[in-house]
C-alpha cells in the first residue's frame, strides 16, 4: 500500500531541553490559528492523520512488520476499502466505513528501532511536521512509556500497541494514553494455576529476565503468583535486549538446584534463549526428582514460528489467538489473510483493534480534541473485536478481557498453527483494583 501523506506547516510545539530531554514550549510559538482551533493538529482539510510507529529494525522488527500491516488493513477498513474487517461484528456501530468525522484516514510511519530516543524522535516529526493528531504502535514497552510521556507533552492520544509491561498503565500511565494489550499482572493471575496444576506446587525456579522495564515487570509478577503457590525462586538474572547468545547466561541454570526456567523475553530474544536452552539439554534432565521444565510467559505465534520445535509443550500466555472462534476473531483474520496471505499475530490484532477503538471514540465523540476522545474510550463497553466482552477501565486507561494460556502445539497442522490455547482464563480472574499498579493519569492535555 502506497503511504498516504498530509504535509502540514506547523511551527515547533516541542523544543530540546538542555539536558537533551524534550519539554512543553512556551504558548508565544502557536500561531493564532493554533488557538483558534482548540486543539493540537485539528485536521481543517478532507483527510486526518495518524501516527503508525513501529519497531521495524531491531529484536523486536518481526512484531513491528505485522503491526504495520495491521494499520494499513485499519485504514482501508476505516476508509471504506475491502471487506470492513471487524467494523461488521463491532459491538458499537458508530463508523460507517467511510471515514471519520467526514475526513478520510492518512497516515505517516516512523522507525522506533526498539529504542526509547529513537521512538521519541519520531514520534515528535509525526506530531510536528506530519499533523498526526494520535500516535500508535511499539512493541517494547520500554518505548510505549516513552512515547505515552511524548504524547502527553505535546497534547496528542497515544494508542499502545505491543506493551506488556504493567507500569505502561500503573506508575507511568497518563491521562492521554490508553492500552488494549493485557499486561503482565493478568499474566501471572492467568498462567500460575495452570503452572502449579501441570508441573506441581513444589518447584524451584530460575528467571532469565529482559533488562528494562517489561522483563522487569514480567519477572516481578509470575515470582508474586508462583510463590504464592508454593514455587521457590532460586535466582533471577538480568540480560541485555537483543543479546544474541545467551549461553553464558543458561550455562549456571545447570548447576542452580533449578527444575523450572523461566525466560522473561520477547521475539528474537525469546527466539534465541528457548532455542539455545534446548540445545544445553535442559528439557532432557531430570532435576529434584523431576523433569526439568521451561516457561515462557509472554507468546506470540511470529516467536513460535522463529523458535520451531522448540516450543513444543511449553506454556505461556497470549493476549489473542487467530485461531479463536468467535465472529470478531474470525472477519478479522479473513481479511488480514486475504491481504497478505497470512493469519494475523497477537501484535497485529492489538493494533488494529486500537485503531477502530480511536476512531470510533473520534466518531461518537465527533471531534478529534483528545480530551473529548478521551472522555468516549473512559469506561467504554464493547464487544465483537476478537477478545469477548472488554471494558476499557476509566481508573487507569488499561483493558480487561479474557486472558488466553496456550502452550506450543505438539503436533501442528501448518507452520501458522504451532500455538494451542489450553484455558481461557475469565476477565473476573484477571481483574485487580487501578491503586495496586500505582501511578496518576492527571489531566489531559488538548496541546494549546
Amino acid at each position: 500500500m502506497t503511504l498516504i501523506r498530509k504535509p502540514l506547516s506547523r511551527r515547533s510545539i516541542l523544543r530540546s531541553g538542555a539536558a537533551g530531554g524534550l519539554v512543553l514550549a512556551t504558548p508565544t510559538i502557536f500561531t493564532s490559528r493554533a488557538w483558534s482551533a482548540g486543539y493540537l493538529n485539528e485536521p481543517t482539510g478532507d483527510t486526518v492523520t495518524f501516527g503508525f510507529n513501529v519497531p521495524q529494525t531491531g529484536a523486536y522488527a518481526d512484531e513491528g512488520a505485522d503491526e504495520l500491516r495491521a494499520y494499513q488493513l485499519a485504514v482501508k477498513h476505516l476508509n471504506g476499502e475491502g471487506d470492513g474487517g471487524m467494523l461488521s461484528t463491532f459491538s458499537s456501530k458508530a463508523l460507517g466505513g467511510n471515514g471519520i468525522n467526514g475526513k478520510k484516514v492518512a497516515f505517516v510511519t516512523g522507525d522506533t528501532q526498539t529504542k526509547s530516543d529513537a521512538a521519541r524522535a519520531s514520534a515528535k516529526r509525526m506530531i510536528e511536521k506530519d499533523g498526526a493528531v494520535m500516535i500508535t504502535g511499539g512493541s517494547s514497552s520500554g518505548v510505549a512509556i516513552a512515547v505515552q510521556s511524548l504524547c502527553q507533552e505535546a497534547g496528542v492520544i497515544f494508542m499502545a500497541g505491543l506493551t506488556h509491561s504493567n507500569d505502561t498503565t500503573g506508575k507511568d500511565k497518563r491521562a492521554n494514553g490508553f492500552r488494549h494489550f493485557f499486561n503482565t499482572e493478568m499474566t501471572g493471575a492467568a498462567l500460575a494455576p495452570v503452572l502449579k496444576n501441570v508441573m506441581g506446587a513444589d518447584r524451584r525456579a530460575y528467571h532469565l529476565t529482559a533488562d528494562y522495564t517489561w522483563g522487569w515487570s514480567q519477572e516481578e509478577s509470575i515470582k508474586k503468583y508462583t510463590e504464592q503457590l508454593g514455587w521457590e525462586t532460586v535466582a533471577a538474572v538480568r540480560t541485555p535486549l537483543g543479546a544474541g547468545d545467551f549461553s553464558q547466561y543458561i550455562t549456571p541454570v545447570l548447576n542452580s538446584g533449578a527444575d523450572v526456567l523461566v525466560l522473561n523475553h520477547y521475539g528474537k530474544d525469546m527466539v534465541n534463549s528457548l532455542t539455545q536452552a534446548v540445545q544445553f539439554g535442559l528439557r532432557d534432565k531430570m532435576v529434584n526428582g523431576k523433569q526439568f521444565e521451561i516457561v515462557v510467559p509472554l507468546y506470540s505465534e511470529l516467536m513460535a514460528q522463529g523458535a520451531g520445535e522448540n516450543v513444543k509443550g511449553i506454556l505461556g500466555s497470549s493476549n489473542w489467538d487467530w485461531k479463536l472462534s468467535d465472529a470478531g476473531t474470525q472477519a478479522f483474520t479473513k481479511s488480514f489473510g486475504q491481504e497478505y496471505g497470512f493469519p494475523p499475530s497477537q501484535a497485529a490484532h492489538t493494533c488494529y483493534v486500537q485503531t477502530l477503538l480511536y476512531a470510533d471514540a473520534c466518531q461518537r465523540a465527533g471531534t478529534f480534541m483528545p480530551s473529548e476522545v478521551g472522555k468516549a474510550l473512559e469506561g467504554f463497553e464493547f464487544d465483537g473485536l476478537g477478545n469477548g466482552p472488554t471494558l476499557y477501565r476509566a481508573a487507569d486507561h488499561q483493558c480487561f478481557k479474557d486472558v488466553l494460556v496456550v502452550k506450543g502445539k505438539e503436533n501442528p497442522s501448518s507452520q501458522y498453527d504451532l500455538l494451542e490455547v489450553v484455558e481461557v482464563t475469565p476477565r473476573a480472574q484477571v481483574e485487580y483494583p487501578a491503586e495496586l499498579l500505582g501511578g496518576e493519569l492527571g489531566s489531559y492535555n488538548n496541546g494549546v
